[in-house]
């Protein structure tokens, strides 16, 4: 290799370095730039989270609330009667934790209602497996009661309609002249 060669090959190494150094120092602000990014896509997704489990936590309450709501002053299930309602009972014990949305008590009968914004097969099957033998760990006074089972919901499909009537769990569902109206205090405006 001649000087000269030799001296092109050593400046065209230069310019390559010196080309290689820019787009390094390009790439490392756009990586800057995108952990930036990621950062604030971070922080929203974060943001939808809660927004979106306060929604869902706003659902499961109303709906609790206006299925108990609508049970509260005729408490039965199908023709049995029952003598007390109750809702949101917790129950924990060592490695087993459940909460029921709505049971109704009388002398040896129980209703669970598990209630939903919007059921699913899942919930009545869940009903029958897991919840009932949980209520009777979780409160073993109540392990020698009969039990009957309702899924509440304000939306339902008709496999889900089946599945529940084939499994023999009541159907609670929004209908009608269910509402309440408190207007002594009325005023026109």
């Amino acid at each position: 290799m001649t000087d000269n060669e030799l001296k092109k090959l050593v400046a065209c190494l230069a310019v390559s370095n010196a080309e290689l150094t820019v787009k390094m120092r390009e790439t490392d602000e756009l990586m800057k730039k995108n952990a930036e990014q990621v950062k604030k896509d971070e922080v929203k997704l974060a943001r939808m989270g809660f927004t979106l489990g306060n929604m869902a936590n706003n659902h499961r309450e109303s709906t609790e609330e206006y299925f108990y709501n609508s049970l509260y002053d005729e408490p039965r299930l199908g023709t049995i009667k029952f003598d007390e309602i109750t809702k949101n009972i917790h129950g924990k014990i060592a490695r087993l934790e459940d909460e029921f949305d709505i049971a109704m008590y009388n002398g040896n009968n129980i209703a669970l209602i598990e209630c939903k914004y919007k059921a699913h097969e899942n919930d009545v099957i869940n009903l029958i497996e897991k919840k009932v033998q949980n209520f009777k760990q979780l409160f073993p006074y109540y392990a020698n009661y009969t039990f009957y089972l309702g899924i509440a919901s304000f939306s339902f499909y008709p496999k889900l309609e089946e599945l529940a009537k084939e499994k023999g769990v009541a159907i609670l569902r929004q209908k009608g002249e269910v509402v309440e109206i408190e207007a002594d205090n009325l005023k026109a405006y």
